[in-house]
């Protein structure tokens, strides 16, 4: 590309979709990154998600900690869309906010540190003592390790007869959470959110760790900048958005563009569905006004008038129109780490590493640690797991911070929905049933030696309905064609929940 625009005499120029989206602001006279004075800025709230094992008590807890029944009103009391709310606690003698983000699994929180959107400040990571550590314990604890934000354990149900909290500690240990009792830094408090226990002491670990590890500031004056944490379209109110603000102050009747969305708060509403007339930093509120919905993780701010930011929110949505058709024709391969080895970069191969069994992921990761590669390459590996490949796992390779990373797929598959989905993000996805092979490619790319890529094309899938018995044959499948075509002397593979 920088060869072509040389040659027709272009200087063409290669930028992050951030540093686009900066400069399609600056068209407008908007600097995002303009110097703030130290007298403009204000201590704000720390702003706090809470992450688990399904059925750990993630969105108890959150009801013990501000006192309302929320999870009477979720079906089968499993969130069902992502809430911000905001409590107000007595700390050290003053009366001290704390903004908790509670999300459907860590899914929507890496979709928005995928769209460059870093809205958490502390992890609260809910392990139940009874339980322990659990897969998705270990999936929410590597994305919140990606996204580097301290994390505060919160053991979980201890008032139950076989409570183990202890365990839960050493546990952790083997992932890197070394409890401040064991010598480490990470605060472990013990809490059950049925009966209340404990919450208090949670939220003074909270504030001491934000008061420890982090400078929270920002601007209270000035036109308002934020992230949609999640949005949806209501029936009677249209779309409305439940927004985070960063910066400055949001308004009723604030002009205002969320991604490619844009429009007049006509009202704003806080966690108990009371009309507030402004929120400040680090204050969440549910948003009306917009025309259309934004994605979670879209930062907003406002501006001056309706005209201003229906022209951002047109040149935003022509421009993801093209970058999509763009993503869609190129990813990062092991043949394009290949190549950065033979012009001489510095180059890193990031894996996702999903298996049929932990022996067999913990056997291919060792193994891949062991491989012995040249100096200027790097091998990472950014989350293990068990069982089919997931749009988390996806998700979660998008966001790689240094490029996006590879899903290694071991005896597992991954579904038709997860492959377009990966298929849209340009994120590769490997399938191997021999761990030698695996290791062999992998090796070859570290190497620079990969040879020709052959690719595996799916010519159709179907559904077993029936097995019946030969005496010549053996076993026959009845099957439903699902899609494609089903050939002759064609090879197959059986899947049960995505394992082969």
């Amino acid at each position: 590309l920088l060869l072509l625009g040389e040659h027709l005499g272009f200087d063409v120029q290669i930028v992050s979709p951030e540093d686009e989206d900066r400069e399609l602001l600056s068209r407008f006279n908007i600097d995002l990154d303009a110097e703030i004075a130290e007298d403009r800025l204000v201590t704000r709230p720390p702003v706090v998600t809470v992450m688990g094992h399904v059925d750990h008590g993630k969105t108890k807890l959150l009801d013990a900690i501000r006192k309302t029944n929320v999870v009477a009103g979720e079906a089968g009391g499993i969130t069902q869309h992502i809430g911000a709310y905001q409590v107000v606690v007595p700390h050290q003698g003053e009366e001290r906010a704390i903004t908790f983000i509670d999300t459907p699994g860590h899914e929507a929180f890496t979709a928005m540190r995928a769209r460059g959107a870093q809205v958490t400040d502390i992890v609260i990571l809910v392990v139940a003592a009874d339980d322990g550590v659990m897969p998705q314990t270990v999936e929410a604890l590597n994305h919140a390790k990606a996204a580097e934000v301290p994390i505060v354990v919160a053991v979980n149900k201890v008032d139950k007869p076989d409570a183990n909290p202890d365990k839960v500690r050493q546990q952790l240990t083997d992932y890197g959470l070394l409890a401040e009792e064991y010598g480490g830094d990470t605060m472990f408090v013990n809490v059950a959110a049925k009966p209340g226990l404990g919450i208090e002491d949670l939220l003074e670990a909270v504030l001491l760790t934000a008061d420890a590890s982090l400078e929270l500031t920002a601007p209270i004056d000035g036109p308002a900048q934020g992230v949609a944490v999640e949005a949806h379209l209501d029936k009677g109110r249209g779309a409305v958005a439940t927004v985070l603000v960063q910066k400055g102050t949001l308004r009723a009747g604030d002009s205002i563009v969320a991604g490619g969305a844009h429009g007049r708060v006509r009202a704003m509403l806080d966690e108990n569905g009371n009309q507030v007339p402004e929120a400040g930093p680090a204050r969440p509120v549910l948003v009306l006004g917009l025309t259309s919905v934004p994605s979670a993780g879209d930062t907003f701010l406002a501006a001056e008038d309706d005209r201003t930011v229906r022209q951002i929110a047109e040149q935003r949505q022509a421009r993801r129109r093209a970058a999509s058709f763009a993503n869609s024709r190129g990813r990062a391969t092991l043949e394009t780490l290949m190549e950065q080895i033979k012009e001489g970069e510095k180059a890193s191969l990031t894996l996702v590493l999903k298996g049929d069994g932990s022996g067999s992921v913990e056997a291919l990761e060792d193994a891949l640690f062991k491989i012995e590669i040249p100096d200027e390459v790097q091998l990472k590996v950014i989350h293990r797991g068990v069982g089919a490949i997931t749009e988390s796992d996806v998700n979660l390779a998008s966001a790689s911070s240094d490029q996006t990373a590879t899903i290694i797929g071991f005896n597992v598959r991954a579904s038709n929905k997860v492959k377009e989905m990966a298929d849209r993000a340009g994120v590769e996805i490997r399938y191997y049933s021999v761990i030698y092979q695996a290791i062999e490619e992998i090796e070859a790319a570290l190497k620079g030696l990969l040879k020709p890529e052959f690719e595996e094309v799916e010519q159709g899938t179907a559904e077993i309905r029936e097995v019946f018995r030969s005496s010549k044959i053996g076993l026959i499948a009845g099957c439903m064609v699902r899609s494609g075509l089903i050939r002759r002397n064609a090879k197959a593979r059986i899947l049960r929940e995505g394992t082969v």
